[in-house]
């Protein structure tokens, strides 16, 4: 199967005419898991990591006599009073960079190690530079093989549809008639205009993608190509007729970076959310559901003849699999196998009475676990919302994924969260009701016990019915074998982060045993997983909410460092490494120079597990792994060499049309944090390193921020920072 089979679980769905049912199905997070029959999990190889931590400790609060080089970190840094209260309570403290706005993470190292500040490396490096590897992969592929075959399949599909328009009649007709419409939108949004002639397309460019789109179907095709220009955010689709979010539009992510990549993004998003629907609803007819369908069949036949078709269509497909995984909608492969134990084998062409019994057979199947705006509509109870998500069953060509992630913000937000129970104004509150969540949603669930103290706290989950929808979604978790996380690389790096989010017991250092260091490694997890977000924007199905009502340096001095020691996060996040570049290389995606550049980075993080290891277990480091620590510019440099890898993205994780409003997730400028590091001789000092920072806001709607956009608003009128962040950190 390409795709998970989701279910929903409020009793029978409205289908057709409300006669059809749905049986009761499994939960979603089993249905990914059983995508490791497919064969991405193999890539992951993973052995428990086994040690004892035994760190030295140091008693809090720190007293600064005890601390072989205060004065001088504190004068090299410029520490403020508010600083150094914060590290003498916690034994650490995040501040402002003090050299100036910087936004990637390797050139602090080397500026700190020129004032002779002894380094403290962090889980952020590591994450942040999986994330400019990760991302840079996806987009080479995209430039070099997506965009050609994706624009061969729709030539020929637009070349059959035209065929089959002309040699059909009735609502066969119809269905071509539809499907000529559908990919000429897709070929016109991939096809450059004079004024993108430049990095990525040249003169002869303009020409050869020009489509002539066919004069039955111009004047939809026309409006549907203004609404997209437009980015005009919820209005009926001239084609489909129900509603579409043309904000969505709106290249993002890496995707600006090209003009061949905004024309890619464009059209793989018309792929990825346009459904022909098997449901009959209030925006759409019978009739129309049923050419829908037809339409939907006749591209399925169509790969299916063509072996040609369906292995480009088939290598997109697994290769954007591997990275985020499987669709929660019907693709072609449902559509083929339902029509051979139909018919016996695919049809081009079917008969109402054969329509009609397709529909039935694909509507047996479960129904989609996202809402992502198809239809959108306004619904008073949880049982209105599933039937307006069942009912956008049907076939998406290339399907946004489904992932845990936003699986839960489509739980965690009105109507299934009920009223306000509290007597603040949480971040997720507006118009009475949840109507946006929260990052803290996704930490907690992961298994921060802090996320979940702070939503708390911060009245994000005083919500009547809040806590039985998170308990049924912690059960689906709870549930998942360790083999679920690894099915792709999406899953895999947020297993990376799970590490991170526990509570640091006995034997760890001391500064790691705070509710401080527990919100600061929140910060690092939330900061990484948007990153993540922000990598696979294209390919992710976004939840809603419903409406309501080389030079040669001088000598540096023997001074030590410190790596942060969490081996259990560094050991998954080199297995994710291993993966993505074994994954890569057996799909025929991964050229040479990636190839070398992910095989730096796995022994990078090989040396981060040894290193926090020996910290753990109270090994002296050699003079060798000081080194290694000191040279971390250097090293660390080689990895980001012709990457794109600035901390400064944004990316828009849910949205909700009824207040007009996303939400928003941002990486900023990097941070500053000193550490009191302990040593194996009972020494303490003082390091410092760059960490990530972290933004969540709203939003409008109409102005999803694109990461250009996002460094405009740091420099000019940044966001505040999370509430809870001033518990361990001194910024802006």
């Amino acid at each position: 199967m390409h795709r998970i089979l989701p279910a929903l679980v409020l009793g029978a769905a409205l289908l057709i005419a409300g006669c059809a049912t749905v049986d009761e199905p499994s939960p979603p997070l089993q249905d990914a898991a059983a995508e490791n029959d497919t064969g991405f999990a193999h890539s992951y190889t993973f052995k428990p990591l086994e040690f004892t931590p035994s760190a030295p400790q140091y008693a809090l609060p720190l007293d600064p006599d005890t601390v072989t080089n205060w004065e001088e970190v504190v004068a090299a840094l410029d520490l403020g009073e508010e600083e150094q209260a914060l590290l003498k309570e916690h034994g650490f403290v995040v501040a402002v960079y003090p050299f100036g706005d910087q936004d990637e993470i390797v050139g602090p190292y080397k500026a700190l190690g020129d004032q002779d500040v002894p380094l403290f490396l962090s889980s952020d490096t590591l994450l942040h530079l999986y994330h400019a590897q990760f991302d840079d992969t996806l987009r080479r592929v995209e430039e070099r093989e997506f965009f050609d075959d994706l624009r061969a399949l729709d030539t020929a599909l637009l070349n059959a549809s035209e065929e089959a328009y002309r040699q059909s009649s009735g609502e066969a007709k119809e269905a071509a008639r539809l499907n000529m419409g559908y990919y000429a939108v897709a070929l016109t949004l991939l096809a450059p205009d004079a004024g993108q002639v430049g990095d990525s397309f040249g003169p002869g460019d303009v020409r050869r993608y020009h489509v002539d789109v066919p004069a039955p179907v111009r004047a939809e095709v026309e409006a549907e190509l203004a609404l997209i220009d437009r980015k005009a955010g919820l209005t009926p689709s001239p084609l489909f007729s129900y509603t579409e979010d043309y904000s969505q539009y709106r290249p993002r992510g890496h995707y600006t970076q090209s003009e061949r990549l905004k024309n890619y993004f464009q059209a793989m998003m018309w792929h990825g959310r346009m459904p022909f629907l098997l449901n009959a609803t209030r925006q759409v007819p019978e009739e129309e559901a049923r050419v829908q369908t037809a339409a939907a069949a006749r591209t399925a036949a169509l790969l299916a003849d063509d072996p040609d078709l369906m292995e480009r269509w088939d290598r997109i497909y697994e290769v954007t699999a591997f990275y985020v995984g499987y669709a929660d909608d019907l693709g072609p492969e449902e559509y083929i196998a339902a029509m051979e134990r139909l018919f016996g084998g695919v049809k081009q062409s079917l008969a109402p009475a054969e329509v009609d019994a397709l529909r039935r057979e694909l509507l047996a199947l479960d129904p989609p676990a996202i809402y992502s705006g198809t239809g959108y509509q306004i619904v008073e109870s949880p049982e209105e919302a599933r039937r307006v998500l069942n009912a956008t069953q049907g076939f998406r060509f290339m399907g946004q994924r489904f992932v845990p992630d936003s699986y839960f913000f489509s739980e965690l937000v009105f109507p299934y969260t009920g009223e306000f129970t509290g007597t603040g104004e949480p971040f997720t509150l507006v118009g009475g009701y949840r109507s946006i969540p929260t990052g803290l949603d996704v930490m907690a669930l992961l298994g921060s016990e802090q996320a979940r103290t702070l939503l708390d706290e911060g009245e994000d989950s005083a919500y009547a019915k809040y806590d039985p929808v998170y308990g049924r979604l912690e059960g689906e978790l709870a549930a998942l074998n360790e083999s679920a996380w690894r099915q792709n690389l999406y899953w895999g790096w947020l297993y990376s982060l799970r590490p991170l989010l526990v509570e640091f017991g006995e034997g760890y250092p001391t500064f790691m045993q705070t509710p401080a260091w527990q919100e600061k490694e929140l910060t690092t997890s939330l900061a990484s997983w948007t990153e993540l977000r922000h990598d696979t924007i294209l390919y992710v199905k976004q939840s809603y909410t419903l409406g309501k009502g080389p030079a040669t340096s001088p000598e540096k001095p023997e001074i030590p460092g410190y790596v942060e020691p969490v081996p259990e996060a560094y050991h998954r996040l080199g297995a994710l490494n291993a993966m993505t570049a074994d994954g890569l290389f057996d799909l025929d995606v991964l050229d040479p120079a990636a190839q070398r550049r992910l095989r730096d980075l796995g022994d990078v993080v090989d040396r981060f597990t040894d290193l926090s290891v020996k910290e753990l277990e109270g090994v002296p480091l050699t003079a060798e792994d000081h080194a290694f620590i000191r040279d971390a510019a250097e090293s660390l440099d080689d990895l980001v060499i012709n990457l794109e890898a600035r901390t400064t993205l944004v990316a828009d994780v849910h949205s909700d049309p009824y207040d007009d409003i996303v939400l928003e997730e941002g990486v900023g400028y990097v941070d500053l944090i000193v550490v009191a590091c302990p040593e194996p001789d009972g020494a303490v000092t003082l390091c410092a390193g760059p960490v990530l920072s972290y933004y969540e806001f709203k939003h409008p709607l109409d102005d999803r921020l694109t990461d250009e956009a996002w460094r405009e608003m740091l420099r000019e009128a940044p966001p505040a920072r999370p509430w809870w962040t001033g518990e361990y950190a001194v910024v802006a």
